[in-house]
């Protein structure tokens, strides 16, 4: 299909998007910018469990994720969060994440794994990585010269 040329930059784009909405919404727990945690205008204590650390998570993992360094390792560790924090925080209110609240992390949860199934794409540090390494491995290895016998 002629759409499927666009699925490697589509991908990326994908990815940037979702690694930084993830990173600002870590941001706005650790730092208390863009309006706070959750919107209380309040930045979460430092340590706290879990939101601290989830946040924590959200701005490292995040970052690494809209660049495309680690990404799959990320995406992995940022789906496994959002899978707890639906599971443990939203799931026990109500069945549905319409009724608990958890549509933002049910979105996120998936929108990691398929990054993690997937990969980064063409748009990243890891396909540039991949490229240099590739093409160090093709490069012929430099003859050394000798130095002359003396005897």
């Amino acid at each position: 299909m002629k759409l499927d040329r666009y699925s490697g930059p589509v991908l990326s784009l994908f990815r940037i998007v979702t690694g930084l909405l993830f990173f600002c919404h870590g941001l706005s727990s650790i730092f208390n910018v863009f309006g706070g945690n959750q919107g209380s205008g309040q930045a979460i204590p430092i340590g706290t469990w879990p939101g601290w650390w989830a946040a924590l998570i959200q701005v490292v993992c995040g970052g690494l994720i809209a660049i495309g360094l680690f990404a799959r390792a990320g995406a992995f560790l940022s789906s496994g969060s959002m899978a707890y924090a639906y599971f443990i925080v939203h799931q026990p209110r109500e069945l549905l994440p319409l009724q608990n609240g958890g549509e933002l992390p049910v979105l996120f949860c998936w929108s990691f794994f398929l990054i993690f199934i997937l990969g980064a794409g063409p748009w990243s540090l890891d396909a540039v990585l991949r490229r240099r390494g590739a093409q160090e491995a093709e490069a012929p290895a430099p003859v050394l010269a000798k130095a002359p016998v003396e005897g």
